[in-house]
């Protein structure tokens, strides 16, 4: 699938291979669009074949979030769940952090990183709308040329391009933090409400120096209604100096359909995406006026990171052989050069089940290094070293997990193909939330998806699982496996 699988354990490291093959790798964080990209064709290497993969994820101090002189640094390993988990992303950067809870499911958004969200550069990609909202500037570093930083708009050169030269890694990105006298939120429009792309996007942010004063400055975003994420000029500029009125409102929503240029595809038509561009620019500036831009944010999400901080290295068994994997407590052999999935599978664990291979349906959910991701999105090497669970780890025919048992009591079985992947979905929840209502249990699962579509029973398992009357303790509740022992290898 890929030309070949490196994994430095230095950003040096990195730079120096990076400049050694140029467009012949391709750096990995998540892996959640590259992988796709490489096996569709879109990614190749100088010579037309696929590429290598630069996997940067065991490189220390890149998953960082952190505030310097009024900016917010955001490390180049920062996932997506990362930042809806962070105080500070949800406080002084709200919209940003809204995005993030609206890309994929939450097995997405363990793995995906905002500077791979950023290097994909679809217009369509919803971190990258607020990011433009809040003025963002990325830093990228060769080995030969050093550092240089430029504003997100000079990065996006156009559709899926963006400024980076072939020894070139994106080091990280800034956003200007939120005062105490600016509001912004994201909206976005899907088909569904989880594992949707954008219809339609927007981010806006208002600055007035209070509730009842005229506006400062307002920045207005629009994803996917162009070649490239681009800003509502003319509706910002209409805003300045304006109070937060329906009449001024209803007039910023109509120029602001003046900065798309949308087309019709199989999501939409163009005339729809004109009009949703209106409607939503007008909700937007709305919920501001009302101070409502906050709402229905959660307070404690779901993240399915376990009892991890959900940020990535994590530190790996140096006592495996090379090329294993503790899988279920114990060593195993894992091929390479080809999804987790696929060498899992190849391994034995059948468990496993492929759905879509594009990390749509979850059937494919384990847990690696404590988190659940899907195994179709992650290079089979990245679990060399590390720790897995699958279904197999579960429980056994004699002592079920007590969701294995909570399935058959709730009828929540039905076909069978997508349970291992709900029951690895849910046994992350248990972990984090022993005694999930059914919001919560809902929200974990929004990255499942069962053709059968009776979700109500296994809502209702997961909730049983987890309450008084059926404890999680039984088969460990998600807890992952011991260090694998030498005996077992």
């Amino acid at each position: 699938m890929y030309a070949f699988y490196r994994s430095p354990e230095t950003l040096g490291e990195a730079l120096a291979w990076k400049a050694r093959d140029g467009h012949n790798v391709r750096a990995v964080a998540g892996a959640t669009d590259l992988l796709l990209e490489i096996e569709r064709g879109v990614r190749r290497s100088d010579s037309g074949e696929p590429p290598g993969l630069l996997d940067l994820t065991r490189i220390p101090g890149l998953a960082t979030i952190e505030e310097r002189a009024g900016w917010i640094h955001i490390g180049p390993l920062v996932t997506h769940n990362q930042c809806v988990a962070s105080p500070l992303v949800v406080e002084r950067a709200f919209p940003l952090a809204r995005a993030c809870w609206e890309v994929g499911a939450p097995q997405i958004r363990n793995r995906a990183t905002l500077v791979g969200n950023l290097v994909t550069a679809s217009p369509a990609n919803d971190t990258i709308v607020p990011l433009l909202a809040l003025d963002a500037q990325v830093t990228v570093c060769s080995l030969a040329r050093g550092e240089r930083t430029l504003p997100l708009a000079e990065f996006l050169t156009g559709f899926r391009r963006v400024d980076l030269a072939p020894d070139e890694l994106v080091t990280g990105l800034a956003v200007r933090a939120l005062g105490p006298q600016q509001a912004g939120l994201f909206i976005k429009l899907g088909l569904r409400q989880a594992q949707a792309i954008s219809v339609v996007s927007v981010a806006v942010l208002i600055e007035r120096a209070s509730p009842a004063a005229p506006v400062v400055r307002a920045a207005i975003a629009l994803g996917a209604v162009a070649p490239v994420v681009v800003r509502a000029a003319a509706a910002e500029a209409a805003l300045v100096g304006q109070l937060l009125t329906p009449a001024s409102i209803a007039a910023a929503a109509r120029l602001a359909v003046e900065a798309a240029s949308p087309i019709d595809d199989l999501r939409s038509s163009a005339a729809y995406r004109r009009a949703m561009v209106e409607t939503l620019t007008a909700r937007a500036l709305h919920q501001i006026a009302a101070g409502q831009e906050r709402a229905g944010w959660p307070d404690h999400p779901v993240l399915l990171w376990g009892s991890t901080d959900g940020s990535w290295p994590v530190a790996g068994d140096a006592a495996l052989p090379p090329e294993e994997a503790c899988v279920n407590g114990r060593s195993v052999r894992l091929p390479g050069a080809m999804p987790l999935l696929a060498s899992l599978r190849a391994a034995g664990f059948w468990g496993v089940k492929e759905g879509c291979s594009e990390g749509e349906c979850g059937a494919c959910t384990v847990s690696l290094d404590g988190m659940a991701v899907m195994a179709c999105m992650v290079p089979a090497e990245r679990a060399w070293g590390s720790r897995v669970m699958t279904v197999e780890g579960l429980g056994t025919a004699a002592q079920l997990h007590p969701l294995q048992q909570a399935l058959i009591q709730s009828g929540g079985v039905q076909c069978g193909y997508c349970t291992p992947g709900f029951l690895m979905s849910a046994a992350k929840l248990l972990e984090e939330r022993p005694h999930p209502d059914v919001r919560e249990a809902a929200e974990a699962l929004t990255g499942n998806f069962c053709r059968c579509t009776g979700y109500h029973q296994i809502v209702e398992a997961v909730v049983r699982a987890g309450n008084p009357g059926g404890s999680s303790d039984g088969g460990g509740a998600g807890a992952e496996p011991s260090p694998c022992e030498t005996a077992g290898r």
